[in-house]
């Protein structure tokens, strides 16, 4: 069974930062705060149509600002609300997004009472000179409290990080990973920078103080990441930013495909097959690669980029499909 999100955008219009990435209308293409009957009619609808046999773990999730630092009485409306769907059993629980400084023990009771069940953190780095050039107004340390008090009040902790910030580099980004695996986060989000029009970071690329981290740098990083919080049983929930249209007419550059996750597999699995050649020490010429037809496509690589890959390095992939090998296993043979 799979879990499902509710998502409901609740922009924080009067957030007390502007940070260099940061523009929600544009990224979510959402400015106005929806009114609770709003809210109510999403998650009526969203009742009424998820599958229940596909999804048997589901919550109801405000994402789009700092959660914990909208108006407090609006906060609290839209708590009681989504508790009721819980305590009736529709939804399995309430998941929030909200500022590492924007967490206190007096709001971590607040949630507690409404049942919410996830607090996902927006750490983006563990640096504390980045958060400083990218105006996040908190620091590394907050981050650390922050989530030592989330884990002590029984909540699932969650944390994002972002790739590719002004002043950083893909070692910095890496040492952030590994500062969020000392945390132990239930779950994790990566996303790679994109810069949005009307924002710093926007003004820093024109000004050309700000060259964003390649598409191909990203992606190794990233397969990096993937591995490091994989090792340590840390689920990714999210691997780059949601598409839209809003999404789409806003960016001017940074890292964003809709398949990244994807693509970040399918390079994974490329340099699996690389190391077993070199391990091996294939010829070069015709090879025959055995796997379960659930790898096929991540082998094959998006427009056939991991094949063309291997054939530029000297190796022709014959593909033969073996249902009975397990669905990560890769077997090579040589037709030499």
């Amino acid at each position: 069974m799979r879990h499902a999100n509710i998502s409901i955008f609740i922009p924080n219009n009067g957030c007390k930062n502007q940070c260099s990435f940061c523009n929600q209308k544009n990224i979510t293409g959402i400015l106005r705060q929806p009114t609770i009957s709003e809210v109510k009619e999403i998650v009526d609808n969203a009742a009424y149509s998820i599958n229940r046999d596909k999804f048997n773990d589901s919550e109801i999730a405000f994402f789009g600002g700092s959660f914990t630092a909208i108006d407090r009485e609006y906060m609290v409306e839209l708590l009681k609300l989504a508790s009721m769907y819980v305590s009736k059993g529709t939804f399995n629980g309430i998941r929030i997004s909200t500022r590492p400084d924007e967490i206190t023990p007096e709001v971590l009771d607040i949630l507690k009472k409404y049942r919410v069940s996830a607090i996902e953190l927006g750490a983006q780095s563990m640096n504390d000179d980045v958060l400083l050039h990218n105006k996040r107004g908190h620091t590394r340390k907050d981050v650390i409290l922050a989530s030592k008090l989330v884990k002590q009040y029984g909540f699932s902790l969650g944390l994002q990080m972002m790739t590719g910030l002004y002043s950083s580099n893909s070692d910095m980004d890496y040492k952030t990973g590994k500062d969020i695996v000392m945390l132990n986060p239930d779950t994790v989000r990566i996303y790679p920078t994109v810069i949005m029009k009307g924002t710093y970071l926007a003004e820093l690329y024109d000004n050309l103080e700000y060259i964003p981290m390649s598409f191909d740098e990203t992606v190794d990083l990233c397969c990096k990441l993937i591995l490091l919080f994989k090792e340590n049983n840390i689920p990714i929930i999210r691997l780059g930013l949601h598409d839209s249209k809003s999404l789409r007419d806003n960016m001017i550059a940074g890292t964003w495909h809709p398949s990244f996750n994807e693509i970040c597999q399918s390079r994974l699995i490329l340099n699996k097959i690389l190391l077993i050649i070199k391990e091996g020490r294939f010829s070069k010429g015709d090879i025959v690669l055995n796997v379960n037809p659930k790898l096929v496509s991540k082998v094959v690589g998006q427009k056939r980029k991991n094949l063309k890959t291997l054939l530029e390095l000297g190796y022709n992939v014959i593909l033969n499909q073996d249902s009975s090998l397990l669905e990560d296993d890769i077997m090579i043979k040589g037709c030499g």
